[in-house]
């Protein structure tokens, strides 16, 4: 174990809240048969890992190495928030070896708030101008890690006007059976609405009968509140 690593893993100890992590315990579903059964946490807030995650930017990738493989929900959290922080500041030779890194690594990003926080600031950015056949085989895994990374990682797309890879994963995913696919698919269908009204309901009417309530609920919840229920009620 490096130094620096010690010196991090000693400082989440000094910061650790069992208060805390009990409630997050619970509200990332850890108990048996729910999503994040087995998770571990100890109770550190995200701006707390925000704030270390900038102390410790210069941790080694072996050291990252060893954040991720931790049972530890918050030191997986510190890592991806270290990996997108190198990201953003690296050069091209740089960004690739992240990449390469957090795809190889990608079973350890196995929770929502763990996918969200990191696929759009590196396998979405990195697959920006890229062949983005990767996503597609993600949206068609059993592993819904794999499929959430799928759709959020089409938000960096999304942001910079490209709405097409968000659509086909979409329509991939439309009749998921998982609640977190459902309600992310619906996100990012709204982030599309919120810079190009007409691709969402394009979308929409297509599949709005069909698709899930949730990913639906999670589409129109910007609409005009008349408009949103006639979507909820099938009338469009």
């Amino acid at each position: 174990m490096g130094k620096r690593l010690k010196e991090l893993q000693d400082k989440i100890k000094l910061l650790a809240s069992p208060e805390a992590a009990k409630t997050m315990q619970w509200f990332f579903k850890t108990g048996k048969g729910q999503y994040g059964e087995g998770d571990v946490f100890v109770g550190l807030r995200v701006p707390t890992q925000r704030k270390l995650a900038g102390e410790f930017r210069d941790l080694t990738f072996n050291d990252l190495k060893a954040l991720i493989d931790s049972p530890i929900h918050e030191e997986r959290l510190i890592a991806l928030l270290i990996l997108v922080d190198k990201y953003e500041k690296g050069s091209d030779s740089q960004k690739e070896e992240i990449f390469n890194f957090y795809i190889k690594n990608r079973k350890q990003v196995n929770n929502w708030d763990l996918v969200d926080l990191s696929a759009p600031k590196i396998a979405g950015r990195h697959l920006l101008k890229k062949d983005k056949s990767l996503l597609f085989k993600f949206a068609l895994s059993k592993n819904i890690w794999e499929r959430r990374i799928a759709i959020l990682s089409t938000y960096e797309f999304i942001r910079n006007g490209d709405y097409v890879p968000t659509i086909r994963i979409a329509e991939i995913l439309l009749h998921d059976d998982h609640d977190l696919i459902h309600k992310a698919v619906g996100w990012m269908l709204r982030e599309i609405g919120k810079r190009n009204l007409k691709t969402e309901e394009n979308f929409l009417r297509i599949h709005y009968k069909v698709m899930p309530r949730t990913m639906l609920r999670y589409a129109i919840e910007k609409f005009p509140e008349t408009k949103r229920k006639k979507y909820l009620q099938g009338k469009i």
